[in-house]
């Protein structure tokens, strides 16, 4: 998987931000403001500063933030949404895979910091013979047992946040609570902040202070746990959490939590899975340093490092890398009080006194998973069956639906579509080799094709076998002398794309259990030699790769699986083929590959199409909005559900004004 350094990580997520007009990179070092050199070793407080450099510069960073702090979201879009919509859902923007380095979401004082190599010793040096460095121990680090940290050291301490913040974050759970819901929550303590009359069905809070928790009124049940004990790539590693799936949650809030997480996509992975779909997750936070004296400890080098409007953009790529396009609806919101200190840089601490603390939340809803394949849209039925597997990045998921698409459409029984529809939860098993193949010329579309070629297979099961097969005959481990050693020797002069075909007529052989089907797989390794020798005799002018393809492809066709011919049969058919005959198979056999080059970028155009169709449906929506306004007439709101009038713009300018 790629990975990128934390400093990288800063700069890809800033350029993200910057390149969608959204956020503006950390302030923690300001890069548009130089200092005099002969103010650099002077007192550093404000009146130490005069009045014409701290003045300009003030005036300059303030004209930045309202640039930076401009929303991103349309009239339109914001008026079915609660107040402070920041970033519209069509704005984000997000690299191919997780961008992430794991230093991002660990604690600075568990990094460790190497020492620098040194030579022996002087007298070593003086030698006159050559020294090797002395490569120091790995230093130690304090891992903080976060068990210990809540519900014991901090087992009585409560989060500290203004009461103007409080009310705003009441009055956003307001306009997506109602009565009747079933809400989770993550991340529980003393305060969940919901509104004072709202009254749900149930409140479930997840935490590690068993104190804190019992102190919260709006509470019906508890349960201690730890979120960042998870199984990687996958979800929180608690059974008893998990276990709330039987009855799914109409909304998750996770209020000043994500600074403590240092597995945000497995939290995020977990909530997807306990809530319903169209259940709302509402993750609001605070001030960059709202708390950071009282459980800076704990927070995260991400949070620490990044600044708020960062933090948001951060806390939206967890949803988008937990489940994808299972997550509709993203939307950032600044939701900080009148007056709120609106700086996180070097002078925050002086700029923001006696100010109130910023809010922010991120929100989005989970989206509905096809049952069934729906046959006017394939690739979106196929596409949400894969929004939860584990080990495929976001990019691997996009190029492999529309191939399993072009798989299932092209299966001629409804055993074989069966098949490319049960065995996808075998991908990840594929992708766990495949993945190592990033560092070989061994593309992304190539991954995708094989494993959408496997899963197609309906005797691929990605059992044990199987999967040690495709490693065998990928390089990743030692091939084994009687099959793979010699298969892989005597094809050497095939074309990637033609060994990936090779590989998925022979992987899903493997690991049958059946004799007849191992006889047959010996058959295969033996008969290459005097296949492509009987080719080579008839075609004297075939170049290697076309022989080792066509006698492949025969082999695979007759002896492959048990039941269609033996070896002698084989044998005597073979020697009774003309040039002709063979020509043909080597000329429909490249035609494959072309059919299937033309059938993909005919599902691009449709897919471009769908696309097209549905922002002409939005903005003619958009357009009828605006016209209503304009009007004074009624349109539907999709969020109460009802013809609601909607407000004359004339007089929503006067109101502004």
């Amino acid at each position: 998987m790629v990975n990128y350094s934390s400093l990288a990580i800063t700069a890809l997520v800033a350029l993200a931000a910057s390149g969608a007009n959204a956020f503006t990179p950390s302030t923690t070092t300001s890069s548009s403001v130089t200092t005099p050199t002969t103010f650099r070793n002077t007192e550093t407080s404000l009146n130490a500063m005069p009045p014409m450099i701290i003045g300009p510069m003030i005036r300059k960073m303030k004209e930045e933030k309202a640039k930076a702090k401009m929303p991103m979201a349309t009239a339109d879009e914001a008026l079915n949404e609660a107040p402070g919509l920041r970033v519209g859902e069509n704005v984000w923007k997000w690299p191919p895979v997780w961008p992430y380095d794991p230093q991002f979401f660990m604690r600075k004082e568990e990094i460790a910091v190497p020492k620098a190599p040194q030579l022996d010793s002087l007298a070593g040096m003086m030698s006159g013979m050559p020294q090797q460095p002395v490569v120091p121990e790995e230093p130690e680090v304090e891992v903080l047992d976060q068990v210990k940290y809540w519900s014991e050291d901090k087992a009585d301490v409560r989060t500290e946040i203004d009461a103007e913040a409080i009310e705003k974050l009441k009055s956003h759970y307001a306009f997506y609570l109602r009565d009747g819901m079933s809400i989770l929550e993550l991340g529980a303590a003393e305060n969940s902040y919901l509104p004072d009359d709202l009254k749900p069905s149930r409140h479930i809070g997840v935490g590690l202070s068993t104190k804190l928790m019992g102190e919260n009124p709006a509470l019906t049940d508890t349960m201690v746990v730890d979120l960042n004990d998870v199984v990687e790539e996958q979800f929180v590693n608690s059974e008893e959490l998990r276990g709330l799936a039987s009855e799914p949650f109409d909304a998750i809030i996770m209020a000043n939590t994500i600074d403590f997480l240092t597995s945000p996509r497995e939290v995020f992975r977990t909530a997807w899975e306990l809530l319903k779909p169209g259940g709302v997750m509402i993750v609001p936070f605070a001030s960059k340093d709202a708390y950071t004296d009282t459980f800076g400890r704990a927070q995260t080098k991400m949070w620490q490092d990044m600044n708020n409007d960062q933090h948001l953009w951060v806390c939206g790529s967890f949803f988008q890398f937990s489940a994808g396009d299972g997550w509709e609806g993203l939307k950032g919101f600044d939701i900080s009080p009148e007056g709120a200190g609106d700086d996180d840089g070097p002078l925050a601490s002086l700029m923001n006194r006696n100010k109130p603390m910023n809010m922010y939340v991120c929100q989005a809803t989970k989206g509905f998973m096809d049952d069934s394949i729906d046959e006017e849209n394939p690739e979106k039925s196929f596409s949400s069956k894969m929004w939860m597997l584990p080990t495929m990045e976001d990019r691997d998921k996009k190029l492999v639906a529309p191939r399993l698409v072009r798989a299932y459409e092209a299966a001629s029984t409804q055993e074989e579509k069966t098949a490319v529809v049960e065995h996808i939860t075998a991908l990840p098993k594929v992708y766990e080799g495949l993945i190592k193949m990033d560092q070989f010329a061994f593309t992304f579309n190539m991954q995708a094709q094989l494993a959408v070629d496997l899963v197609a297979d309906p005797d691929f099961v990605g059992n044990d076998e199987q999967i040690r097969s495709l490693k065998q005959g990928l390089g990743l481990l030692k091939p084994t002398p009687e099959f793979w050693l010699p298969v892989g020797q005597k094809t050497a002069a095939m074309n990637p794309d033609e060994k990936i075909n090779l590989l998925a007529h022979v992987v899903p052989r493997f690991g049958s259990g059946d004799p007849e089907q191992e006889k047959a797989l010996q058959n295969f390794a033996t008969g290459l030699t005097p296949t492509f020798d009987v080719i080579k005799s008839k075609c004297p002018d075939l170049k290697d790769a076309d022989v080792q393809l066509v006698g492949t492809e025969l082999l695979a066709a007759e002896v492959l699986k048990p039941g269609r011919s033996t070896k002698s049969e084989f044998a005597m058919w073979l020697a009774a083929m003309t040039v002709e005959e063979i020509d043909a198979v080597l000329t429909k056999r490249k035609s494959y590959k072309q059919k299937s080059d033309a059938e993909l970028e005919d599902m691009r155009k449709k897919r471009a199409k769908r696309q097209a169709e549905i922002e002409a449906t939005r903005k003619a929506m958009e357009e009828q909005i605006e016209k209503a306004r304009t009007e004074r007439t009624m349109a539907f709101n999709p969020r109460s559900g009802k013809m609601e009038l909607i407000p004359k713009k004339d007089d929503e300018d006067e109101k502004k004004n």
